[in-house]
């Protein structure tokens, strides 16, 4: 009786996986859309409470970081290429507040968009491949900010 429950809970674990899967790969895809935890909850059928729950169990992190974490690697691309504005990189991405979209970015790339655009020219003519991983958002964690230092 007990194999069969845990069989039974096994099953279902491994069904979530794969709707947690589907979840990420739709963020993935469709990251400029507007998209929220419930629309993404919707579409798997569960409550946002659950996919909440079951998406940071899986991946280290909520839906929503995971949609800004994807956003904010788009916007970084974007300002490299220096032909869009931050606000144009802003709304490009999916973001809706400009503020908003300036803050998140600040705490995972460690410096605003408009300065982060700047530095990105010093990244010319590395292949885009090189400069993304070495440009990538630091995920699960907040950029390092350095301490002031104190005489």
């Amino acid at each position: 009786m007990a194999e069969m429950a845990s069989r039974a809970t096994e099953e279902q674990r491994l069904r979530d996986l794969a709707l947690l899967r589907r979840v990420r790969d739709r963020i993935d895809r469709e990251y400029a859309q507007p998209l929220d935890v419930e629309a993404l909850a919707r579409g798997v059928n569960m409550s946002a409470g659950h996919l909440s729950r079951q998406f940071r169990r899986a991946y280290g992190e909520s839906p929503y970081s995971y949609l800004m974490t994807r956003r904010i690697e788009r916007a970084m691309a974007l300002l490299r290429r220096g032909d869009l504005s931050v606000t144009e990189v802003c709304f490009a991405v999916g973001c809706s507040s400009l503020g908003t979209f300036s803050t998140r970015f600040t705490e995972l790339v460690g410096v605003p968009p408009s300065v982060y655009r700047r530095q990105a020219r010093t990244t010319a003519g590395i292949p885009s491949c090189v400069a993304k991983q070495v440009t990538r958002p630091i995920r699960n964690r907040e950029a390092q900010v350095a301490e002031p230092q104190l005489a």
